[in-house]
């Protein structure tokens, strides 16, 4: 690894320097801030320092802080949103190794989305980045009562569902694979439950959640729209406790407790559905021997070795199973684990090493004929990363890493019973190396501007062995070469800046600028409107090259009434190079030669996000509206014009409104509305043999219907101070019954085929729920 053989030698010298360069007059204090009831860290408290300098900083990712300042007596204070400020007088004579405990707050009743602290949203440089708050998601109406993570980020402007019954988004003209899911650092491919009715994030397992739609640090890579961070809870280390619920198709259970008290502790959240136990109930035996359900399990444990030493070991794994009896059966899962060593060199250098495995696969069975053929696929990816932060000074903190993430994609495996009369296919894997190194520093200029600025050097290689093929413009074949185990085929090298900047207008007020650059090496092929757990992942190729988006983002941000109302306005422009496409008639399945089939061109989006929240109170909620377009341009494509592409919205609105109506009672509403999405429609038709053929001309020249929704809900805690603490959550998802196009044909008129009907197919009207909740 020629990268990490130079990098870090540099890295260890760097790091020496500015350790005897900053070290002058300057005394450090570090800790981590942990849940007073829990033990849980907690990830963004914020720490200041007032007194012979100001000063402050937010814990990282594992809780964990460290302040430079001059020598004298300082106020220090430690907040965090939900919990009790704490406020205490500090005399700074040397290095100090101090930790800090929060007790809960519960006079707090926080919206759901939440900025680290209650001006952070104004003064952090970092643009584009929401949070969400775990522990208020239950007041935020969902599908069958089901807590659903990602159907509330859909929620933010910014980030559009992908459509009735979909789990996948769209952020800021992206397409859905190019959001990078982390779930505690290992990529999560389909984050999607029941063909994206449901997303695969169990809410009770969550700890910390992220998103960042534009300016992303330069820690993260791989995806050009979005990073998804999501922290699994690391585990109750003071006692043992259990939570879960019962609702109408799904269960779920929680157990978490110490390991050894004060020092580790561990986590396991488990959830399925039953719709298959309502259809074996049914006398109809064709429909008794279906199979419909998924499960999950989420599990975490972490020991502190010493006050320098920690390590961690959380996995995740799910599966779905969809199965018609004697015709077809249908399963899918992802399957992640990560082992972490978090290790402190001095008060000032912090360090993350991960061991990160990630598997998502599928298998499909044909059970309808005496020949019985079964077809399997996977991503499978091994990833190595080591991170560290360093607290240069008052004014500057560094993070700089490595990353190395050994792929294999699995196109197709096809295997039948009778081999006489199916043959046997298997398609060559594809193996890739992708390698990263990054450094990052966040910038305290002066009083009003701040900066996070960092550069990431991304390579990728593709790897035998196997046959690879180059193509022409028209494809067809132009060559083929083969290649042994380890022998690199093709090397793609990209450099991409970050930088991200504040500044304060006034204590309550900032202006922010970002430009961002990403880079993108597996792609996506899907020739359906929304994810399907059959989509096809390519790699960099001969042929393939590296997406590449370039954004600039411009915006304001104001709080007000005492930083209990917070107001944005955000402007972006995003370039996009080598986007791919696939010529019409493809099949992106089975297909051993799908590069030939692909065609290679631009996209452009741009748009405004308004954001107004209140923050506190009794009554809270957000209003979040996006104005945007989403362009693409292809040579081969709608005679080489520009045309929308197919997650194009001009308008999206989301209406969220929380009210706390005395000790036991939450009710809660949500409204969105959309445009409709960009679509082909036919604009004609002919008959052929008396056959009829839709004449089709603009790509995506067509919109389907406005989509529009009102949810509500309402939540009944039971009485405070018993042992067994349990809630009643009540909801009616679509309260008007509103009949949202899912998917649109059109077909001739049985009586008379000069004319066309056109059929729209719905997925959800009217839904109510019930469940009931508990923890002890």
């Amino acid at each position: 690894m020629p990268i990490a053989k130079r990098f870090v030698p540099i890295l260890l010298l760097f790091i020496c320097f500015c350790q005897f360069a900053f070290s002058q007059n300057k005394f450090t204090i570090s800790g981590v801030v942990t849940d007073e009831g829990t033990g849980e860290t907690l990830i963004g408290a914020s720490i200041i320092l007032t007194g012979t300098e100001a000063t402050g900083t937010v814990t990282n990712a594992y809780g964990f802080y460290s302040l430079s300042a001059l020598e004298g007596v300082y106020e220090l204070s430690v907040s965090f949103i939900g919990y009790k400020t704490l406020k205490q007088s500090i005399t700074i004579s040397k290095n100090v190794r101090q930790s800090f405990v929060l007790p809960t707050d519960n006079q707090l009743n926080e919206v759901v989305i939440s900025a680290d602290k209650r001006d952070g949203n104004v003064s952090s440089p970092q643009m584009g980045l929401q949070k969400i708050n775990i522990r208020e998601i239950n007041n935020v109406p969902v599908l069958l009562g089901e807590r659903d993570v990602l159907k509330t980020l859909q929620l933010l402007p910014g980030i559009k569902s992908a459509g009735e019954g979909n789990s996948g988004f769209y952020v800021r003209g992206g397409s859905t694979d190019q959001n990078l899911i982390l779930l505690d650092e290992a990529p999560v491919y389909n984050a999607s439950h029941l063909l994206g009715f449901f997303s695969t994030f169990n809410s009770d397992a969550i700890k910390d959640l992220s998103v960042y739609k534009g300016g992303m640090p330069a820690q993260y890579g791989g995806r050009l729209a979005s990073v998804l961070d999501i922290k699994m809870n690391d585990g109750n280390r003071k006692d043992y406790t259990a939570e879960g619920g019962i609702g109408l198709i799904s269960s779920r259970l929680k157990v978490e407790g110490p390991i050894v008290k004060d020092k580790g502790s561990f986590m396991v959240s488990a959830r399925r559905t039953y719709l298959d136990a309502f259809l074996a109930l049914s006398p109809d035996s064709a429909i008794s021997g279906n199979t419909l359900y998924f499960y999950d399990v989420n599990a975490k444990a972490n020991y502190e070795l010493d006050d320098k030493n920690t390590l961690y070991l959380s996995g995740y794994f799910g599966r779905d199973k969809l199965g018609i009896t004697d015709a077809f059966g249908f399963n899918w899962g992802n399957a992640t684990f990560t082992l972490r060593w978090n290790h402190l060199y001095s008060d000032r250098l912090f360090s993350n090493t991960s061991l990160i495995y990630s598997n998502y696969n599928y298998v499909i069975q044909n059970l309808m004929e005496e020949n019985n053929f079964e077809v399997n696929s996977s991503i499978k990816d091994f990833n190595l990363k080591e991170d560290f932060e360093y607290s240069l000074s008052s004014s500057h903190s560094l993070k700089l890493g490595l990353n190395a993430i050994h792929h294999t994609i699995a196109p197709g495996k096809l295997t039948a019973s009778d081999a006489s009369s199916v043959n046997a296919t298997t398609y060559e894997n594809r193996k890739g190396l992708e390698l990263a190194a990054y450094l990052s520093d966040e910038w305290a200029v002066n009083d009003k501007m701040n900066l996070v600025y960092g550069l990431r050097l991304s390579g990728f290689s593709l790897l035998g062995p196997g046959n690879f093929k180059t193509y022409d413009e028209d494809g067809n074949t132009t060559g083929t070469t083969s290649y042994n185990a380890g022998e690199v085929v093709k090397t793609y090298f990209n450099l991409e800046p970050r930088i991200s900047a504040s500044y304060q207008l006034g204590s309550a007020s900032s202006l922010k600028a970002a430009y961002t650059r990403n880079v993108q090496n597996i792609h996506l092929m899907s020739n359906s409107t929304s994810t399907s757990p059959t989509d096809l992942y390519i790699m960099n190729s001969n042929n393939v090259k590296p997406e590449i988006a370039d954004q600039i983002a411009a915006g304001y941000f104001r709080n007000f009434g005492d930083n209990n109302y917070e107001f944005s306005a955000e402007l972006y422009y995003k370039w996009m190079q080598n986007q791919i496409e696939y010529r019409s008639g493809t099949d992106l399945r089975g297909n051993g030669n799908v590069e030939a089939d692909l065609l290679y061109g631009d996209g452009k989006a741009y748009g405004i996000e308004l954001f107004l929240k209140k923050r506190f109170g009794k009554f809270n909620g957000w209003i979040g509206y996006t104005w945007s377009r989403t362009q693409r341009q292809f040579d081969a494509i709608n005679e080489g014009k520009w045309f929308y592409a197919k997650q194009d919205r001009t308008h999206d609105l989301s209406l969220v409104g929380i009210y706390k109506a005395g000790a036991r009672w939450t009710f809660s509403s949500v409204f969105v509305y959309n445009t409709g999405n960009a679509v082909t429609y036919p604009s004609g038709k002919y008959q052929i043999n008396g056959r009829t053929a839709f004449y089709y001309t603009e790509k995506n020249g067509y919109r389907t219907p406005a989509y529009h929704r009102l949810d509500v809900s309402a939540t009944l805690e039971g009485k405070p101070g018993r042992k067994l603490q349990s809630s009643w959550s009540f909801g009616i998802y679509n309260v008007y019954n509103r009949q949202n196009a899912f998917a649109i044909d059109f077909r001739d008129n049985p009586d008379d085929v000069s004319k066309t009907e056109v059929v729209r197919t719905t997925l959800f009207g009217l839904i109510p729920s019930v469940t009931w909740n508990f923890k002890f």
